[in-house]
C-alpha cells in the first residue's frame, strides 16, 4: 500500500510538472498540490478532449465517489488524491463542484448575467482556492470567503486572456448584459471592445484587492507560496491591460523570467 501511494504521488508530480504552468510553482505541501492539480487536469481533459461526453463525465464522477471511499480502480491518481483529501480534511463537495463546472463546458454557451458568470467561476476556480487553503492551513473562517473571491479573480483573468479561443469553441463567458451595454463585438478589437474588457478587468482587479487579506490568514510557512500564486495572476491581468486587451491577436502570458523573479521575491518573504 505504501509503495502504491508513493507511486501515485510520483504520477501526480509528473502531471503537474509537464502540464501546469502557474500551479507547480508552489513550494510547500507540494505533493498534495500536485495530487489536486492532477485531479483538475483530468477534469479538464475529460470535458475538452476527443472523448468528451456527458457519459465520460458521469463515469469520472462515479470514480471520484469510489476514490473518496478508498476504492481506487486502475487510475494511478487516486491513492495520492484520497490521501491528500483525508490528510487535509478537504470537503468532498468541492470536487463535485469542479466536475459540475467543467461538465457545463460540454455544450456551447453564452452566459447572460454576471450572476451566471460568478457561479461558473466559483465552480471551476473558487473551489480550487478553497481546496488549496485547506492544504496551506488556516484557522480563521474568514479565510473561506476570501479564497472564494481569489478564485473569482483568477478565473476572470483567464476568461479575459482566452476570449478568442473560447469564442471559437462556442463558449462566451463575458455576460451578454455587459456585451450589450458596451455594444461590443468579441471578434473585433475596437474602442467598444476595449471598454468592455476594461470594465471586466476592473471587476477582476476588485476581487484581487478584496481577497488580499487571505495571505495573512493562511499558516505562515504557506504565505510565500500563496503570495506567488496570486502575484503571477495579478501580473497576467496587468499584461492583458498593458496590451490594450490585444487578446484577439495573441495569447498573452507572464514570461518565465518574470515568474522566476516572483518566486525569488517570495523566497525572501
Amino acid at each position: 500500500m505504501e509503495h502504491a501511494l508513493k507511486a501515485s504521488y510520483a504520477f501526480s508530480r509528473r502531471i503537474a510538472r509537464t502540464r501546469a504552468r502557474n500551479f507547480y510553482y508552489s513550494r510547500e505541501q507540494r505533493d498534495a498540490m500536485c495530487a489536486i492539480y492532477a485531479f483538475m487536469r483530468y477534469c479538464d481533459d475529460i470535458s475538452e478532449g476527443e472523448g468528451a461526453s456527458s457519459e465520460a463525465i458521469e463515469r469520472w464522477r462515479c470514480d471520484l465517489d469510489l476514490a473518496l471511499k478508498g476504492h481506487y480502480g486502475e487510475n494511478a491518481l487516486w491513492p495520492a488524491f484520497h490521501d491528500t483529501v483525508e490528510r487535509y480534511r478537504i470537503p468532498h463537495e468541492y470536487f463535485h463542484e469542479m466536475i459540475a463546472g467543467v461538465s457545463s463546458d460540454l455544450r456551447p454557451k453564452q452566459l447572460q448575467t454576471f450572476d451566471e458568470l460568478y457561479r461558473y467561476c466559483y465552480q471551476v476556480a473558487s473551489v480550487v482556492g478553497l481546496t488549496i487553503i485547506h492544504i496551506f492551513g488556516f484557522e480563521s473562517p474568514d479565510a473561506l470567503p476570501l479564497a472564494e473571491k481569489c478564485g473569482i479573480a483568477f478565473q476572470l483573468t483567464n476568461i479575459l486572456r482566452d476570449v478568442r479561443e473560447d469564442r471559437e469553441n462556442g463558449r462566451i463567458y463575458i455576460p451578454k448584459e455587459d456585451i450589450c451595454k458596451f455594444g461590443a463585438d468579441l471578434a473585433q478589437h475596437d474602442e467598444r471592445f476595449v471598454k468592455l474588457m476594461s470594465f471586466e478587468a476592473q471587476r477582476a482587479r476588485a476581487y484581487y484587492d478584496e481577497s488580499r487579506p487571505l495571505i495573512d490568514l493562511v499558516h505562515r510557512r504557506s504565505r510565500p507560496s500563496l503570495w506567488a500564486l496570486i502575484e503571477i495572476y495579478r501580473r497576467l491581468l496587468a499584461h492583458i491591460e498593458r496590451s490594450n486587451f490585444d487578446v484577439l491577436a495573441k495569447h498573452i502570458r507572464v514570461p518565465t523570467w518574470e515568474k522566476l523573479s516572483i518566486l525569488a521575491s517570495a523566497a525572501l518573504k
